[in-house]
């Protein structure tokens, strides 16, 4: 069953990768600027929304089926995120923390103005969570494929 749940979970993320990379490709080409048309602010928008779900889907889903079928017992979100370190499909807990965090301005800021000045951290951190997403991937799939 917890391969099964993981599967889903695997195929879920390989969408949401999908639509995380087509919004960064789109941000990166608008770039960092003193002022946005609307179409690049809605652009940015969307890119902030498909990161904040797609660190929440990661963490809250993927990882805590991969310790289920690990048999590591469900602690904290941090338990969570540092088995996946020990995984190494997160190179630096610092910078996961980073896009964490950067998670957690987006879902709490409600302001443009104040979404703008996430703009270029969000260009820097996406490739990095890009990056652990697709290890997490490649990771899963020994466990899916064995099916």
């Amino acid at each position: 069953m917890s391969n099964q749940i993981l599967k889903q979970n695997i195929e879920s993320l390989n969408k949401q990768l999908k639509w995380l990379e087509r919004s960064f490709n789109i941000c990166k080409s608008i770039g960092i600027k003193d002022s946005y048309r609307e179409t690049e602010l809605d652009n940015f928008e969307t890119l902030s929304g498909r990161f904040a779900r797609s660190i929440d889907f990661l963490v809250r889903k993927v990882f805590r089926s991969l310790d289920d079928i690990e048999f590591e017992p469900q602690g904290t979100l941090i338990d969570t995120v540092n088995n996946a370190h020990k995984r190494n499909l997160i190179n630096d807990i610092n910078i996961f923390n980073s896009i964490r965090d950067l998670r957690n301005e987006i879902v709490h800021e409600y302001l443009e103005e104040n979404l703008i000045d996430n703009f270029d951290e969000l260009l820097k951190l996406t490739p990095e969570l890009i990056d652990v997403i697709n290890k997490t991937i490649k990771y899963a799939n020994r466990y899916i494929s064995n099916e």
